[in-house]
């Protein structure tokens, strides 16, 4: 991400320090939250990299991810980028998610599909579109998604908006909102759970030079109409070693809990750093699910 960012802002700041980005989500607070309004996809972290640090999303720029989290959040992707994850439960259950974004000039396209089941033809299942607009440091964008998930021992489908801001100040830092899940009415006096995050994300190294460090801290509220809990707090931290094709990335972060949960409130994870490829991986601990553990990776031609 701190590669494309910096390709982007070359030419407008030349050589001046840059800053920048990311943190989980908690798959047992969706899973919670997925009791009350029959949805699990439309809140799940967008990527294994976000996961790693508590599943902040709404100022995590540049990765195709961001997709599921914060349309305007695509903006800063360069020309291309490519991701994917998987994750297993002891259940038997999977989650899989794939994104990709396209930029042309002051417009970029992304698509994202989630899948959740223990076969792909009775899973939940999650399609999403988005188009964002930047002009200058700043970029607005908004999704339309599809879910369709077993409610009540139903199958049930909805359609659904998301809108998102974000400014990315070259790769100093950036800010981010976004609303997810407008609609979503999945009968029966189930919704897709609205929510709304805010977050900061500060990088405090040149991200062209060989070491990474970067924080996020985002706030999260779930809407009380469509069945939240209270506002939580999501924290996380990147840093490591990057030479050239080569680079190793670790993270953790901590996740402030708005409903009832036995979900380890901390998170952490890594990236192994192949010149354009990365392969990341993102650990939580929970005392009732298990040890849940997922694995990603993102390309950027």
């Amino acid at each position: 991400m701190q590669r494309r960012q910096a390709e982007t802002s070359r030419g407008g700041v030349g050589s001046a320090r840059r800053f920048c980005v990311t943190v989980l989500l908690d798959v047992f607070l969706v899973s919670s939250l997925s009791a009350q309004t029959g949805s699990v996809l439309a809140v799940v972290p967008g990527s294994a990299r976000a996961a790693g640090m508590g599943g902040a999303g709404a100022a995590i720029v540049g990765d195709a991810g961001a997709v599921f989290t914060n349309p305007a959040g695509l903006a800063t992707v360069h020309r291309l980028a490519l991701e994917a994850s998987y994750e297993s439960y002891p259940s038997g259950a999977t989650l899989s998610t794939g994104a990709l974004a396209l930029r042309a000039g002051r417009f970029t396209w992304g698509a994202g599909a989630a899948a959740l089941g223990q076969s792909y033809t009775s899973a939940d299942l999650l399609g999403v579109s988005s188009l964002v607009f930047r002009t200058g440091l700043a970029a607005i964008g908004t999704s339309v998604k599809y879910v369709r998930e077993t409610v009540a021992g139903a199958r049930a489908d909805a359609w659904a908006g998301d809108i998102g801001l974000a400014i990315a100040v070259f790769d100093l830092m950036a800010l981010g909102a976004s609303v997810q899940n407008i609609g979503g009415d999945l009968g029966g006096g189930s919704h897709l759970p609205r929510r709304t995050g805010a977050g900061f994300t500060m990088n405090y190294v040149d991200p062209q030079g060989s070491y990474r460090l970067l924080t996020t801290v985002e706030g999260q509220w779930p809407s009380r109409a469509t069945g939240g809990g209270s506002p939580f707090l999501v924290l996380g931290v990147e840093g490591g070693v990057v030479r050239p094709g080569l680079g190793l990335l670790a993270r953790v972060g901590y996740v402030g809990h708005s409903v009832a949960t036995r979900a380890a409130p901390f998170t952490w994870g890594g990236s192994l750093e192949l010149g354009r490829l990365h392969l990341d991986y993102a650990y939580r601990a929970d005392d009732t699910l298990g040890a849940r553990q997922r694995m990603g990776l993102r390309w950027t031609p």
